[in-house]
């Protein structure tokens, strides 16, 4: 495959990724996958794609990713290998999208409103 550079996001990361054919190594900006990710979840988060389509081992994956916190991270991760394999083989496609890997979660951070400590927790109100 060309060295075709894929974007995934999830709250404030992003993550570039790209896929080549190799022996399923994994390396996060320059560090090996398993130091990156020293949670199994996050592990398991991340190559949830290539086990779905059955491709554990046929490709190594190369990311760079930055912003935000360690479960962003790997979840904009695993959107970017997603369509990095749908770009690949489109018959990947149905099998992606039902797992809901194609998505870009939307949900964010509430900003802090005025005359409040946090988005929606209130000062305690005193009546006299």
């Amino acid at each position: 495959m060309s060295d075709k550079i894929f974007v995934g996001r999830r709250k404030n990361s992003v993550a570039r990724v790209y896929l080549r054919n190799g022996s399923g190594k994994v390396t996060i900006n320059k560090r090996e996958f398993e130091n990156y990710f020293p949670l199994e979840f996050h592990r398991d988060t991340v190559v949830q794609p290539m086990q779905v389509t059955d491709n554990m081992g046929k490709y190594d994956i190369f990311v760079n990713v930055n912003g935000g916190g360690i479960s962003g991270q790997a979840e904009a991760i695993r959107l970017g290998v997603s369509r990095a394999l749908v770009a690949l083989n489109e018959d990947y496609r149905p099998v992606l999208k039902a797992e809901g890997l194609l998505r870009r979660d939307p949900r964010m951070v509430e900003r802090k409103k005025y005359g409040q400590p946090k988005a929606r927790k209130r000062y305690q109100f005193s009546k006299r």
